[in-house]
């Protein structure tokens, strides 16, 4: 914890101390504990990746069991094994809902029908110890789905289908469970190139610029509309949404491009929904655009490279993450396994102010605990899961010494027992 958190417990403590009565100390503390546990949710690469493209550069042998569930020591930030909830189709992004009554997984190596289609499973969650209940599971709507998350109104669940390069609509029904698609749309237009045009110098990255990729998909604050990028189209794509239909229609523009051959990966809203960020996996930079809610139109106006000034080699990125207060923006690097923070100028700008290493290799994915005092890194190919203390004066991260072990993590959440489902 950084100074200001602990302020409070060091008043506490010094105050009992000079007082001579340090018994206390325990019950003041206990009683500033919420009253249930925090739990954390890692999805995992758990079944080796089939059928896949020969350019596919990321191939985890499938080291994880399925869902593994911790409890997080929200002083420590430790995370000690709760169990797991095991599949063999590697459910590689998980999506809480709002109440914590329900979690959604993307299973990309599941393959269904004659498409080949991956799945999407719902499961219910038990909020005594967090342990889930699959309910159903239903197909995506296209090969190898890599990213769901839940439309604001909490009725749809979204999905970005990497190898079908299309993206779904599943409507959420009132137990939880999944229905089949209302939407689904299939991307298309010239693939761009194989070299980044803002690569580093001396780049060999190339992953995604073969075909088709969607590689991301959320709604965007008021849920009006929905925003997803794909990859080797060198694009974010905007709709229009129907809220009572679960239906996707193109926005005027449709879409907007990104300089060719970097790859669009994911993106991320700043709190005040003015400013959208948007992470490049082969170029390595992340691209601040200006997003008009009424609209839905973006525009282009700072791009800036995620690595530490004079990098070379290859490089590509994954998660871009903004702190909850918007002061800071946080960028995976894998290769050179770091994350790159930015400070957030008052108009949006970024302005790098250090890295710091993930104590792994290949950080896929990472995330914050609910007070934004801990960050936690998934090192997919590291097979662990790595804490960090978040410094929220100066966005640094300071390594806490913890490694929890899980094989080939992909994705962590977050659920708060403390708190009312």
């Amino acid at each position: 914890m950084n100074p200001t958190d602990c302020s409070r417990r060091s008043f506490f403590k010094t105050s009992i101390a000079i007082a001579g009565t340090t018994p206390l100390i325990d019950d003041l503390l206990q009683a500033e504990e919420p009253a249930g546990p925090l739990l954390a949710y890692v999805g995992t690469f758990s079944s080796p990746l089939r059928d896949v493209l020969a350019t596919q550069v990321d191939l985890p042998p499938g080291n994880g069991r399925g869902i593994h569930l911790f409890q997080v020591n929200r002083t420590t930030g430790a995370m000690t094994p709760a169990g797991i909830h095991e599949m063999g189709t590697s459910p590689s992004c998980l999506a809480l809902n709002i109440k914590g009554t329900h979690l959604y997984s993307a299973n990309e190596t599941d393959r269904v029908g004659e498409g080949r289609e991956g799945t999407v499973s719902a499961f219910a969650i038990d909020r005594a110890d967090g342990k889930l209940k699959l309910l159903n599971t239903v197909r995506s709507g296209g090969a190898g789905p890599t990213f769901v998350s839940i439309h604001p109104t909490g009725r749809f669940v979204l999905v970005a289908n990497y190898f079908g390069g299309s993206v779904a609509v599943l409507p959420i029904l009132p137990d939880g469970r999944l229905d089949s698609a209302s939407d689904i749309k299939n991307d298309a237009g010239k693939i761009g190139p194989t070299k980044a045009t803002n690569a580093p110098a001396g780049s060999f990255a190339f992953s995604g610029h073969d075909r088709t990729h969607a590689h991301m998909i959320q709604a965007d604050p008021s849920g009006r509309f929905v925003l997803h990028v794909d990859l080797g189209l060198d694009k974010i794509f905007v709709w229009k949404f129907d809220e009572k239909k679960g239906v996707l229609t193109p926005n005027e523009p449709a879409a907007v491009s990104l300089p060719p051959g970097d790859g669009p990966r994911h993106f991320h809203f700043h709190p005040n929904g003015r400013w959208l960020y948007s992470i490049q996996e082969e170029g390595s930079n992340i691209v601040l655009f200006d997003y008009d809610a009424a609209t839905g139109r973006l525009a282009s106006r700072q791009t800036i490279s995620t690595l530490p000034p004079k990098f070379a080699g290859s490089n590509f990125c994954s998660e871009i993450l903004v702190s909850a207060d918007g002061r800071f923006v946080y960028a995976g690097n894998r290769l050179h396994d770091s994350i790159g923070i930015f400070s957030v100028g008052q108009n949006g700008t970024l302005t790098f102010v250090g890295e710091e290493w993930t104590r792994g290799d290949y950080p896929r994915s990472f995330g914050f605990d609910p007070t934004g005092r801990f960050l936690y890194c998934c090192n997919q190919r590291g097979d662990n899961v790595t804490s960090f203390g978040v410094d929220q004066k100066t966005g640094a991260l300071s390594f806490t010494g913890h490694y929890t072990p899980v094989g080939n993590p992909s994705a962590i959440v977050f659920l708060d027992l403390a708190k009312s489902g």
